[in-house]
This record gives structure tokens, sequence and C-alpha cells, in this order.
């Protein structure tokens, strides 16, 4: 389900808002993927900062897709990993 969000918010390039642990994030999702331990992950630049981030998918909550305002990816949007 998380998955499904976040590539429809790539894809449109949409905005996401939702709890990681007890912050609360706005992010401009970029691309998925796993790490090094095998867990998924999303990186995406916080908004309003320069700061390209990867969030655990085990660690979102309470994901908003915020569809009324469009972003230009800082970095070019590659194909996504699984």
């Amino acid at each position: 389900m998380k998955t499904e969000i976040f590539i429809q918010a790539i894809k449109k390039r949409n905005n996401l808002h939702f709890l990681y642990g007890i912050r609360e994030i706005n992010l401009e999702p970029y691309y998925i993927a796993k790490n090094r331990s095998g867990k998924k992950v999303i990186y995406g630049r916080i908004r309003n900062s320069n700061e390209i981030r990867k969030f655990e998918y085990d660690k979102i909550a309470n994901i908003r897709v915020i569809e009324s305002f469009r972003f230009s990816p800082r970095i070019p949007i590659n194909s996504f990993a699984s």
C-alpha cells in the first residue's frame, strides 16, 4: 500500500506529508530503494530545505498526498527500485 502511494506521488510530483516517528515530515519524494539491511526506504527532499534524506517504510505513518502542490525535482528522478 505505501509503495503504491509513493510511486503515484513520485510520478505526479506531489508532496507527501507523514509522521516519521514523532516528527511531521513534508517531503518531495524522489525514489524508492532498499537500504543495506534490506529494508524499503524512500528518498526525497525535505520541503523548504536542500536536504535529501531517506526514510524507512516501517517508521512512516499517516501518509497524506498533497495534490495541490507539484514540485520540480532538484535531482533527476530515475526508475523506481523495489
